[in-house]
């Protein structure tokens, strides 16, 4: 069942109420990563966590390589800090590598494809960034076919192993960058935690749990695909960095239903009650934001049915929700041309003309990264 009280407070948690980060880069940081496969969505994620709110900044720090997206786990692109995007890759990508390889055969690649793509990229990108299709170009030119899924599959390996990453953005989308020219040195998991896997899981799950809590460490494992085993070893590296609904009778409203305890940064139950009814402000998120998708179950903002809505045919396609008082209560849209765009909106419930203004007022405030 829906949750709108646990809601309210991942709203709080999230930075989605307060804008409490100077810089896109310090809000996406703060959650270590943000599903990033729909870019245009990502960047907006990032800039409405920010005191400005706008997406030029979210450019900006693209195009200075502060943020970059990579495939760091799950065998999906997220946007993250330049600093984290190695360490964490090296923490958690391996089995959607591992998966990877298993579909090679499928796709008629072989492991003597991917060591020339790898030689092929790292010469053509030595002189700077160019766009995806040029280098699906070049190694088209150089005999390497990207037609069929090819290009996307051996693109996903060399961003997986690290050796490039999608970098400064060219007015439609991300070039793709040498990792190692792009990145920060010292990013490394050795470099970072002395290769020492616990503390690196204990980083990522005290920033996933402040940035994302109330949550608890199956939402995490789910997250990140990391054993259980190795969370439950990092957990009490970062246990007194944080509250817990374990701790305390009072925080017993936002209990799991299963009984496993939930997480959260200190001081997140007080702040949200000093907010009082601006944690039940509508919202308008893009479609794979983390406050839907950042969790295991996602049905604490909505029920079977508007989850159905909100992924029809569940498809992993999402679409951007409407938010009110915790929970998704529609999906919306933008349609028009350019200087005629027009909200479209679908209720799951009904918006009363104050709170439509609202949402009006919030779509001509968008984030959107191209007109």
């Amino acid at each position: 069942m829906p949750d709108p009280t646990l809601g309210r407070l991942r709203l709080v948690a999230q930075g989605l109420v307060t804008r409490p980060y100077a810089r896109p880069v310090d809000a996406v940081a703060a959650s270590v990563a943000m599903q990033g496969q729909d870019l245009p969505g990502v960047l907006a994620s990032a800039a409405l966590r920010t005191t400005s709110g706008r997406v030029a900044d979210v450019v900006a720090d693209l195009d200075a390589g502060r943020l970059v997206r990579g495939y760091p786990m799950r065998g999906t692109v997220f946007l993250q800090s330049a600093d984290d995007v190695t360490w964490t890759t090296e923490l958690c990508a391996a089995p959607s590598l591992r998966a990877a390889a298993a579909r090679r055969r499928q796709l008629e690649l072989t492991d003597a494809d991917l060591d020339r793509a790898r030689e092929v990229s790292l010469a053509f990108l030595a002189d700077g960034p160019r766009s995806r299709a040029d280098l699906f170009a070049r190694w088209d030119a150089a005999g390497l076919s990207p037609t069929g899924g090819r290009g996307y599959h051996a693109l996903f390996v060399l961003l997986g192993e690290v050796t490039l990453v999608y970098g400064p953005w060219n007015g439609t989308d991300q070039d793709v960058a040498i990792a190692r020219e792009w990145l920060p040195a010292g990013g490394t998991l050795e470099a970072r935690f002395n290769s020492d896997r616990v503390a690196a899981t204990a980083e990522m799950l005290r920033r996933y749990l402040t940035s994302h809590g109330p949550a608890t460490i199956r939402d995490f494992a789910w997250w990140t695909k990391l054993g259980l085993k190795e969370i439950r070893a990092a957990l009490p590296l970062v246990e007194t960095d944080l509250e817990s609904d374990a701790a305390s009778d009072a925080a017993s409203d936002v209990a799991s239903a299963t009984g496993e305890p939930r997480y959260w940064r200190p001081g997140l139950l007080e702040e949200a009650a000093a907010l009082g009814r601006t944690t039940a402000a509508p919202l308008l998120l893009p479609g794979f934001d983390e406050w839907v998708l950042g969790y295991a179950d996602r049905l604490f903002a909505m029920t079977d049915d508007e989850h159905a809505a909100l992924v029809p045919g569940n498809n992993g396609v999402f679409k951007k929700s409407v938010v009110r008082n915790g929970r998704v209560v529609g999906t919306w849209t933008r349609s028009g041309r350019a200087g005629q765009r027009r909200l479209e909106l679908t209720e799951f419930a009904p918006h009363s003309p104050r709170q439509r203004a609202t949402l009006e007022r919030l779509f001509a405030g968008y984030p959107w990264v191209s007109a």
